[in-house]
């Protein structure tokens, strides 16, 4: 079986591939400016609006710190989830690129709201203390929760009342937008982001991401701050040929819906087993369950998974876009027969 570990171990869609292969001829200018990156930019403000900057990167890191320092100074501060993947999973990258202070905010379900980050605010204006700046959030979350296009436009708002700027780290912005069901540009642009990195990788790419900037005054510095961040690719025709395949027929949102699909296939699978317990809403192609520690290993062994608490024996478990439903219900049967010998 294919591994439940992360949607980065799945393989490249053969469209994808193509892409590569066709963008492989011939001779072309370096760094973007080429046809493939003209109309894998097209391909963007064609879906979030025409006047999106765009900036291809190599990952996600690259993406999000990059984003970030497009925002922010060094004696900002940045509001996230203490879950959020800038604050536990980037070895601090962000921390050193930007050299501003970094406030997690514990939530129950990944997700932030005004009134888990109003008591950070209390310090605006106090010239001893880092000044709050920008508020970023996962979309979908760490814990595979998504926030609703009102919960995002709330906190939005609430941002810019206070002169604060959202950052999306889009690592599976693909899949919250499958979700959502709703027009990309409507549940981003038109809630008030002002910048996104917007992810391939996890979604069928060999390699590459987007910073997508909608807020006009982070775009003057942009440029030079990818440079900088060593994230400009010189032979950017092989990342932005990439985007144009995802983009162009929708494959982004087909591949994503898939995923999505598998995940709540393995959720209706497993519940009918007495000893797991689904313990965050299962709102895109992440499921977080439960499970007796005792069948841990002998699963892992099978198809290899993390566990997201290993104290309670908490598994994540990701679905990609290549999941099938065999190896869905062959995953869960192997569950039902271990939890049996309990």
């Amino acid at each position: 079986m294919k591994s439940f570990a992360s949607d980065n171990y799945s393989g490249v869609h053969p469209d994808i591939l193509k892409s590569i292969i066709s963008a492989n001829t011939d001779h072309v200018p370096a760094y973007g400016n080429d046809s493939y990156t003209a109309r894998a930019e097209q391909l963007f403000r064609k879906i979030f609006g025409k006047e999106t900057e765009v900036l291809f990167v190599f990952n996600g890191t690259g993406a999000n710190v990059t984003a970030l320092q497009c925002a922010v100074q060094s004696f900002h501060s940045v509001l996230c989830a203490e879950t959020a993947h800038i604050n536990v999973d980037e070895c601090g990258a962000p921390i050193k690129a930007t050299g501003c202070q970094f406030h997690p905010i514990a939530t129950h379900n990944g997700k932030l709201t005004p009134e888990l980050i109003l008591p950070f605010l209390a310090d605006l204006g106090n010239l001893h203390h880092t000044q709050p700046r920008i508020i970023s959030i996962s979309q979908c979350t760490e814990v595979g929760t998504i926030y609703s296009v009102q919960e995002l436009k709330t906190l939005c708002d609430f941002a810019h009342q206070h002169g604060l700027l959202v950052h999306v780290d889009g690592a599976r912005i693909a899949n919250a937008v499958a979700a959502l069901n709703v027009d990309a540009k409507a549940c981003t642009v038109d809630c008030g982001v002002d910048i996104m990195s917007f992810g391939g990788t996890k979604n069928g790419m060999l390699i590459g991401e987007a910073v997508l900037i909608f807020n006009k005054e982070l775009v003057a510095n942009a440029q030079f701050v990818r440079k900088q961040s060593t994230q400009l690719f010189s032979k950017m025709r092989f990342i932005s040929a990439q985007f144009v395949a995802l983009l162009e027929n929708d494959l982004w949102l087909q591949m994503a819906r898939h995923s999505n699909r598998m995940a709540q296939l393995l959720v209706k699978e497993v519940s009918s087993i007495p000893q797991v317990q689904i313990t965050q809403s299962t709102d895109a192609n992440g499921v977080f369950a439960r499970i007796p520690a005792t069948i841990v290993e002998p699963l892992q062994r099978e198809s290899f998974f993390y566990l997201w608490d290993e104290q309670n024996a908490e598994a994540r478990w990701m679905c990609s876009f290549d999941t099938t439903e065999e190896e869905i219900r062959t995953f869960a049967q192997r569950i039902r027969e271990l939890c049996k010998n309990i």
